[in-house]
């Protein structure tokens, strides 16, 4: 079939494509009881206008707290008109300005002006909307991290939990959302003592829950019978192996696609196999040949070394004896290497020179070795 049959054949075998997408929220939220009834007691005695619990919710990629966070404020706000729930992704706003403009739109409508005027009035503005209209104002700071990596997350959580004291009446809590709980280190003993959170944790699916959650995606997304359990099995697998549903909902997505373009009414094992040659190993591989010979370089060493987890400044020390590197042409490349997805970085404890990073390998040292030798 050629390009222009693909763009224009109108059947489908999607029911409804938005399925796949990252953000997807499904209406039938499975396995996660317990972790909605958690933030539920956290929230209500906003409800009865007190103060909400603030909460750290803890858990790998893909376990579902994104998901809890946004059902639970939806459900909230569906039912009260006295609590103001945002939602706040710290990968795409990590400045005092930027998360405080996402409060002002949640509550106003609209963004305030970018320039003209100081900070200063726009927090001015929302705190004494919340005392003035009794209302409690709740943020869910998604990927929280990332307010360490700019140096923000500090005077952020500062600023919201301690609004009190300037605004009697106000209240506020924060929800923090990510990997682990080591980023509380972190936080100065101001923000700690009125920060106190309620540790809420999303423990990894299990292969089967994976399955009927996939399953249950597939009968969202696809019409009937254009996936077989068989295949469904094969895609659950890898997801499990991977230990990341995110995986199994694109792989059925990648494989819809591929069978559709061939004017295929269901999904067939080529279809499965094509789709993982995009996102599996051999895509690793094309991405490691992308790399400049210091990033190669650097990524073997924290391949290959003994420890799980790598401090950032030690391995520097390590690198710059290699490479003869300055410490932001190292940093440079770290952050290459994590906007490709093959590290993580978190911080910890205050260490000599301040924050202390951690280097974690996103694969394993297996995987990432054997792709390196076929190259």
């Amino acid at each position: 079939m050629d390009i222009k049959d693909i763009l224009l054949h109108d059947e489908t075998i999607f029911k409804d494509i938005n399925a796949f997408n990252p953000d997807y929220v499904p209406e039938n939220y499975k396995y996660r009881d317990s972790q909605m009834e958690s933030l539920a007691i956290c929230i209500r005695p906003a409800l009865k206008e007190g103060r909400p619990v603030n909460a750290v919710i803890l858990g790998s990629c893909a376990t579902g707290k994104t998901t809890a966070i946004k059902k639970i404020f939806e459900m909230v706000e569906n039912s009260s008109e006295q609590v103001i729930c945002c939602y706040i992704n710290c990968q795409l706003h990590i400045t005092r300005f930027g998360i405080f403009s996402q409060i002002y739109n949640k509550i106003f409508g609209h963004y305030p002006p970018e320039t003209g005027v100081p900070f200063s009035r726009i927090y001015q503005k929302i705190m004494q909307y919340l005392q003035s209209e009794k209302k409690a104002l709740i943020i869910a700071l998604d990927d929280v991290n990332y307010l360490f990596h700019s140096k923000n997350a500090n005077k952020i959580f500062y600023d919201v939990l301690r609004a009190y004291e300037e605004f009697p009446g106000v209240r506020t809590g924060i929800f923090a959302v990510l990997s682990d709980i080591e980023f509380r280190h972190t936080l100065d003993k101001n923000v700690n003592s009125v920060f106190i959170p309620q540790e809420i944790v999303f423990s990894p699916y299990t292969r089967n829950q994976m399955f009927d959650i996939l399953k249950e995606r597939v009968k969202i997304g696809f019409y009937p019978n254009v996936i077989s359990d068989e295949i469904l099995e094969q895609i659950t697998d890898y997801a499990s192996e991977n230990g990341d549903l995110r995986i199994g909902i694109d792989l059925l997505r990648i494989s819809g696609n591929r069978a559709e373009a061939e004017a295929s009414r269901n999904v067939k094992v080529k279809h499965l196999g094509e789709a993982l040659k995009s996102s599996g190993p051999l895509n690793l591989i094309n991405i490691l040949k992308s790399l400049s010979k210091p990033e190669y370089e650097l990524l073997e060493m924290i391949s290959n070394a003994d420890e799980e987890f790598l401090r950032a400044g030690e391995l520097y020390e390590v690198f710059k004896k290699k490479n003869k590197s300055s410490y932001s042409s190292f940093n440079r490349i770290l952050e290459k290497l994590e906007f490709l997805r093959l590290i993580d970085t978190k911080f910890t404890g205050k260490g000599i020179r301040g924050n202390s990073r951690l280097i974690i390998l996103r694969f394993s040292q297996k995987e990432i070795n054997k792709c390196m030798a076929l190259l």
